[in-house]
């Protein structure tokens, strides 16, 4: 590997590799676009945006990008559902999107975890 990729801005941890439009640091878990150097999914000024660095809204349509485990459902909620007519909210523990997904109902998700379809 030639690249010389930044350390991580969280936990300065020197292994960060890419994952496509993303740095990633396999220490502790953060993500963040390498132009930028601000993390993914983070509120500047009240604005929220997603897991590529695109500023969300109230009413967008977002694409899951990895599969996530819902509690007490054998399946999780799979990459590349799309959840329609998202509301942005201050939720807890960085939840900031509040929206219905077909099959599960209500609940919060991270903007850290969708991508604006």
């Amino acid at each position: 590997m030639t690249e010389n990729l930044p350390p991580c801005p969280q936990c300065s941890s020197a292994y960060t590799y890419e994952m496509d439009p993303l740095l990633v640091c396999p220490e502790c878990g953060h993500e963040w676009t390498p132009a930028t150097a601000e993390p993914v999914g983070s509120t500047e000024n009240g604005v929220i945006r997603d897991a590529v660095g695109n500023v969300l809204a109230d009413g967008d349509t977002v694409t899951v990008v990895k599969t996530l485990k819902v509690k007490g459902s054998p399946s999780g909620i799979k990459a590349g559902t799309k959840v329609r007519n998202i509301r942005l909210v201050n939720g807890v523990d960085g939840h900031d999107i509040d929206c219905k997904i077909d099959g599960f109902g209500p609940m919060q998700l991270k903007s850290s975890v969708v991508k604006k379809a």
